[in-house]
């Protein structure tokens, strides 16, 4: 045997001593993948589940979304329609409200006369009354004055 020879054999030797160990590593960890491959599918199984869940609550949302869009304009357009409704009331008494408050200073003004007046009529009744007594005094004085 020559020395490539002896190098071939022991590099034959040496792969198939590889080709075992690699064997026998894949032997010892292949029941840690086939556990972790049936983990991995059996959380792809549940996430499939949790998705399809999930598909079905936005579906449900989104049928409920759009059933109170519609209630929501709805609710909207009534609201606008009662809004204009009432702006148009509110501008038909308007005049109203303006006529009461020329009546209330038109009362106002009123009143402020009558208490003139009426502090005037005080006067004057004081001096009638000073008026009548002084009238009673010289009817006496000149009833004593006649006698």
């Amino acid at each position: 045997m020559t020395g490539g020879e002896i190098a071939a054999l022991i590099a034959a030797i040496a792969f198939v001593i590889l080709v075992i160990v690699i064997i026998i590593c894949c032997v010892m960890t292949l029941p840690k993948i086939v556990k972790t491959i049936t983990s991995t599918n059996e959380a792809i199984e549940k996430a499939t589940v949790m998705i399809d869940e999930t598909n079905t609550t936005i579906q449900s949302v989104t049928k409920d979304v759009n059933v109170l869009t519609i209630q929501v304009e709805d609710l909207l357009m009534k609201s606008n329609t009662l809004l204009a409704d009432v702006n148009q009331k509110v501008e038909t008494i308007d005049p109203l409200f303006t006529a009461v408050a020329d009546l209330s200073t038109s009362v106002s003004d009123l009143n402020e006369s009558s208490r003139n007046v009426a502090s005037k009529v005080g006067v004057i009744g004081s001096n009638a009354a000073k008026a009548s007594l002084a009238t009673k005094l010289s009817r006496t004085a000149w009833k004593t004055f006649k006698k």
